[in-house]
């Protein structure tokens, strides 16, 4: 005869009499808490809110700070609501053509880039996860040294003019087509979650090695896909690194460089005082638009991410090696 009744398990509590008597754990029934539960457990939330406020507050200041009154700010009025708004930042940045210059030329950027990526990427991993490609292990190492040693910035910048890729947008995408970290992620997860039965199977079949990558392999990796995919997408979109050493030509600079330019061009106008605008308030003016480009610049991110967060939740352990 079954039991419907819920599982219980023995546990001991202290009685007024100092001794211990053993009842029933029942996980439908509230447990009485002694004193040093309460004290682990609200040592523990003081420190879960502490570490949540400290990474969001500095957000929500920017925030705030981009819609409030620059002397509200510069004078510390703004703590965490905002005061006076204004939104001459967000109308300086705006009308400039160049952030929509930039906008196009980093969606630009990220789209083909990723799409080149994943073309290069993807069937790298999966070629050195197949234990019958005798070359892969020196393959491997050649790739992972790559990591830690390179040649420079200056042999880099002369091998990029070499190759015609100076003020170009390839520069954006040919260099960085390959990414080793990457690719040791996608080539675990072909190695744990693709099963070798497949390819037994497939084989008997009559399927050749691109067929069964193209036909098997690619649809059940589409949480890899994924995550690789928005890993580069982000990377291009943030980087700025490249537009600022390889390019020249302004039309062409990526969405980063375009915020920096005008926050340096700002910076020198106001330097240099206008009629009616104290130093003071031309500096209050400056960190506004400063507080406006961060926003500018973060906002497509932070829209996309909570519909997109359950991918990168799933590559902080996706292609982890399994025991």
């Amino acid at each position: 005869m079954q039991n419907n009744e819920p599982i219980t398990q023995a546990t001991t509590v202290a009685n007024p009499s100092n001794k211990r008597e053993i009842i029933a754990w029942n996980r439908h029934r509230r447990q009485d808490r002694t004193v040093s539960d309460w004290i682990v457990d609200s040592i523990i939330a003081i420190i879960v809110i502490a570490v949540i406020v400290a990474i969001i507050y500095p957000l929500w200041f920017i925030i705030i700070a981009s819609f409030s009154s620059p002397t509200a700010v510069s004078i510390g009025d703004v703590t965490f609501w905002p005061k006076g708004t204004s939104l001459t930042g967000y109308a300086k940045i705006l009308t400039d053509t160049r952030i929509w210059m930039g906008y196009r030329n980093t969606l630009l950027y990220s789209i083909v880039g990723t799409a080149v990526n994943l073309l290069v990427t993807i069937p790298a991993a999966y070629a050195l996860s197949r234990r019958e490609f005798k070359p892969r292990r020196i393959i491997m190492f050649l790739f992972t040294f790559t990591m830690f040693f390179s040649g420079g910035l200056i042999p880099s910048y002369l091998l990029m003019k070499q190759l015609g890729l100076i003020n170009s947008m390839w520069v954006f995408i040919l260099p960085g087509a390959f990414s080793v970290y990457n690719m040791i992620i996608a080539r675990s997860f072909f190695e744990t979650s693709i099963p070798e039965e497949l390819r037994d199977s497939a084989r008997v079949d009559g399927v050749s090695y691109f067929g069964f990558f193209f036909k098997i392999v690619l649809p059940l990796s589409g949480a890899i896909l994924a995550v690789i995919g928005l890993y580069f997408f982000v990377g291009h979109w943030n980087d700025y690194f490249t537009g600022l050493i390889y390019i020249r030509d302004e039309g062409k600079y990526p969405l980063q460089n375009v915020l920096q330019m005008i926050l340096l061009t700002n910076q020198t106008t106001q330097g240099s005082g206008n009629v009616g605008m104290s130093a003071t308030q031309a500096q209050n003016f400056a960190d506004q638009i400063k507080f406006g480009i961060i926003i500018v610049s973060s906002l497509p991110l932070l829209v996309l991410y909570p519909f997109l967060q359950k991918y990168f939740n799933k590559g902080v352990m996706i292609g982890a090696v399994k025991g």
